[in-house]
């Protein structure tokens, strides 16, 4: 649904660390420098879409988003506990309650919640089939 994704970081190495290790665990690569004039950035790249850290081109600070979530789709409960794992391990947090299955109006949803190491609030996502 969405062509691509920005959070920004005030510790780039920090967020790149992070972010190899959870969206590794969904199956992709090491993200890949971007930099350019206005700022440095890494880009990770699927079929269909982006998601790219970067710090501000303003210059200011980096801040979370309130409210907002980013939810990446998994493939199984396991890669979700992956997902979760490797976030925890690589100096995110935990985020709501621990991963686990979450009746909605849609059907059973396997989810887990992390918050990265600027605060960004994460979300892995298995549909649970009926």
């Amino acid at each position: 649904m969405f062509s691509h994704v920005v959070v920004g970081t005030n510790d780039l190495k920090k967020a790149k660390h992070f972010y190899d290790a959870v969206l590794g665990a969904l199956g992709y690569g090491e993200g890949l420098s971007d930099d350019n004039d206005q700022r440095r950035r890494y880009v990770y790249r699927a079929h269909t879409a982006l998601f790219i850290i970067t710090q501000p081109v303003d210059g200011q600070p980096a801040t979370p988003a309130n409210g907002g979530t980013i939810g990446f789709t998994c493939q199984s409960t396991e890669q979700v506990d992956r997902w979760h794992a490797a976030g925890v391990a690589n100096c995110g947090k935990s985020a709501e309650a621990p991963p686990g299955v979450r009746r909605a109006a849609l059907g059973s949803l396997y989810l887990a919640y992390l918050r990265d190491p600027d605060g960004n609030k994460l979300g892995a996502l298995y549909r649970v089939p009926a």
